[in-house]
């Protein structure tokens, strides 16, 4: 095989530098490209935080809409029956003194229902909030602080407003302190697990590490409002009240807080 002097080689690279070289209009083309592939990620993203907030704005209504309907049902007395009996089951029959069950579930009772107290929920809450102060989300803590205030505050106002008697049906499982409907510990429960289920499944990579978090959270929700009813402390309506009410605060501050993100106003 005869070799091509350097010169050829050279004058043919050239021209192939030349033939792969994209001329104006190519460029053109190519921004163009990249430019609406931009464009339309950016439009998804929006959609997809607009059908978000849509989402989260239907719920709302929902559980604003069972609320309502729960308190006036209530206030009208036609709960009654219907919670006498639910209550009246969870009895041993002949003995309207004994939780259904034996002793070691009236103790688990007793360890769900306090996972909604208070001191539980306020301890919780304060080490989210320090959590995101030490990893420099001053306004996002501050937004969850002032969420979880604000739905203690609502409790005790929605309880003051309807001023519903405990049950008198079966001995009280537990020590209370204020009025029946809706149940504080149901109610702040919902508030405070939803809230910060959601904001810890916002921070997993993965689809089901999210639906894992927020079933765990929901999990632990309805385990401390079965327990209240469970306990004679309750009615199952005021549990019902507390959930909707608890809910709907919870959707509402993080239909808040994604709006607020958007225009980076709080942390994401």
């Amino acid at each position: 095989m005869v070799a091509q002097p350097q010169s050829c080689r050279g004058h043919a690279r050239a021209r192939t530098g030349h033939a792969e070289r994209a001329t104006p209009g190519q460029l053109i083309d190519r921004r163009i490209l990249i430019d609406a592939s931009t464009l339309a990620r950016r439009t998804v993203a929006l959609a997809r935080q607009e059908l978000g907030l849509l989402v989260l704005i239907a719920l709302l209504g929902g559980a604003l809409w069972a609320f309502l309907e729960l308190a006036d049902e209530v206030l009208e007395g036609e709960t009654r029956a219907i919670d006498e009996a639910v209550l009246l089951a969870l009895r041993t029959p002949g003995d309207p003194a004994d939780p259904l069950g034996p002793g070691w579930l009236e103790e688990i009772g007793r360890d769900a229902t306090a996972l909604g107290g208070l001191g539980v929920l306020t301890f919780i809450a304060v080490v989210a909030v320090v959590y995101l102060m030490l990893a420099r989300k001053g306004r996002a803590a501050v937004f969850v602080a002032a969420s979880v205030a604000g739905g203690i505050t609502l409790s005790l106002l929605l309880k003051a407003g309807f001023d519903r008697p405990r049950p008198d049906l079966v001995p009280h499982g537990s020590i209370v302190y204020t009025t029946s409907f809706p149940s504080g510990h149901s109610m702040m429960s919902a508030l405070v697990y939803l809230t910060l289920g959601a904001l810890l499944a916002r921070l997993q990579p993965e689809r089901r590490l999210k639906v894992f978090v927020i079933a765990i959270a929901a999990l632990v929700t309805i385990a401390v409002g079965v327990s209240r009813v469970y306990l004679g402390v309750h009615w199952p309506t005021d549990v019902l009240a507390g959930w909707a009410a608890g809910a709907a605060w919870a959707i509402l501050s993080w239909a808040i807080v994604l709006w607020l993100q958007r225009h980076r106003h709080v942390e994401t």
